[in-house]
């Protein structure tokens, strides 16, 4: 088959999508297929060729100016009748089978040039882009409850924490919010399928989005090249390292870090606490290592190979997110790598981490600290969940078999075309 994929993100320089979408890349091209690349790259000055480990990534070039809304407009209805011709000529030119959006910029237009285009249109679902106007389904960063709709009244609900004092200025926008968002689903309900990455967006698809009730949608996760990752595990780490717990992520309200020093608190962890990410929490999150009562590094993004170095020597990963994750890259691989895990039991989260077999779940802070004081305590146990993790990372997120399943799909979907 020949497959265009268009993608909001590729590597080096992304986070857990563009990876995913490398691996599905990478796998379909190990399987013999033909992968085209497409790419937008918001406020760049012009369309480039970017090569990565033998892709050759075509690179849009699009305004996207930084003022809030405006933004929003010039990455959404703007680029998506920008890349929409594009995506068509590609197609023909390519002599393209089926083509596959990635993520939020790319699949709208995906589905309109390439129905245009009489082929079979796939688009993954990595978040909650098509049901929440901010992707995370969070209304308020201080409430635990999530957002139940995205109606003009929880709008307004949720413009206020962003807006600040400037909330009122921002009311103006939600009729353009409900709107666009609409356009989102009605454009996502004419792909041929749509690829939901756990039963929780799959769910939430289902009970949120009206307009998807017609369109079929399979629950297939992202993939991840354990072989790779078990190389990394056997290999002897650079210096015998004490023990040390760590959080891998965007230091933001929606990934709960303003639980996980309440948690390591609550544990009464002894190990130092090692932060690998950067966020608009940053500052708030360094105030409060420094009164925590084990030492805390704040490493900052790190690449690839030194994040994944650090984490495979961590004793256990703390994983505390507030907002409902759809897949989370960081625990598939902490899984694979062997690293013991503490999670919150939030949105597709469940589908890797099962509770006591291989990881620990918790629904409170308290609970949190609790998991983590646990895993700390008990070496044995420790050693059974990682095992466990191992064994169901390659079972179920293995790129070659996540990859067969998408295959089976576009061969599905290429045969309904015909008949």
């Amino acid at each position: 088959m020949r497959i265009l994929i268009t993608t909001d993100s590729f590597p080096p320089g992304c986070g857990g999508s563009g990876w995913s979408t490398y691996e599905l890349a990478r796998g379909l091209r190990d399987r013999g297929h033909t992968v085209v690349l497409m790419q937008p790259r918001p406020g760049e000055p012009r369309d480039t060729l970017h090569a990565y480990d033998g892709f050759q990534v075509r690179r849009l070039a699009f305004a996207a100016p930084d003022l809030p809304f405006v933004r929003n407009y010039f990455k959404h209805e703007r680029l998506t009748r920008l890349l929409e011709p594009r995506i068509r000529r590609v197609v023909r030119e390519e002599r393209i089978d089926i083509a596959h959006g990635q993520h939020v910029l790319t699949c709208p237009a995906t589905v309109a040039a390439a129905r245009a285009e009489r082929v079979p249109v796939v688009c993954t679902v990595r978040d909650y882009w098509p049901i929440c106007y901010w992707s995370d389904l969070i209304h308020d960063p201080r409430a635990e409850a999530l957002c139940p709709a995205c109606s003009s009244a929880m709008m307004t609900r949720c413009v206020r924490p962003r807006a600040g004092a400037a909330w009122p200025l921002a009311l103006p926008m939600i009729p353009y919010m409900g709107a666009t968002l609409r356009r989102k689903r009605r454009r996502l309900s004419d792909a041929s399928a749509v690829v939901a990455v756990s039963t929780a967006i799959a769910r939430d698809l289902a009970q949120r989005a009206p307009e998807l009730r017609r369109t079929r949608i399979e629950i297939i996760p992202n993939p991840v090249d354990v072989a790779a990752l078990a190389e990394i595990r056997a290999e002897p780490p650079d210096r015998a390292a004490d023990p040390y717990a760590i959080y891998v992520g965007k230091l933001a309200p929606n990934k709960g870090v303003a639980k996980l020093f309440a948690a390591i608190e609550r544990a009464q962890l002894r190990w130092p606490l090692v932060v690998v990410g950067d966020g608009p929490d940053r500052a708030a999150l360094e105030r409060l290592g420094a009164a925590a009562r084990v030492p805390v590094s704040f490493t900052g993004w790190l690449d690839r190979d030194d994040a994944l170095a650090k984490l495979r020597a961590a004793s256990l990963l703390v994983f505390p997110s507030h907002g409902p994750e759809s897949l989370s890259r960081v625990l598939l691989e902490a899984s694979a790598l062997g690293v013991p895990i503490a999670a919150m039991d939030t949105g597709g989260t469940s589908d890797i981490v099962e509770h006591d077999v291989t990881g620990l779940l918790a629904r409170s802070t308290d609970e949190l600290g609790d998991a983590v004081a646990k895993l700390a305590g008990d070496p044995a146990l420790r050693a059974r969940l990682a095992a466990a993790a191992r064994s169901k990372v390659a079972a179920t997120f293995d790129t070659p078999r996540v990859v067969g399943r998408l295959e089976d799909l576009y061969r599905s979907l290429l045969a309904e075309r015909r008949a």
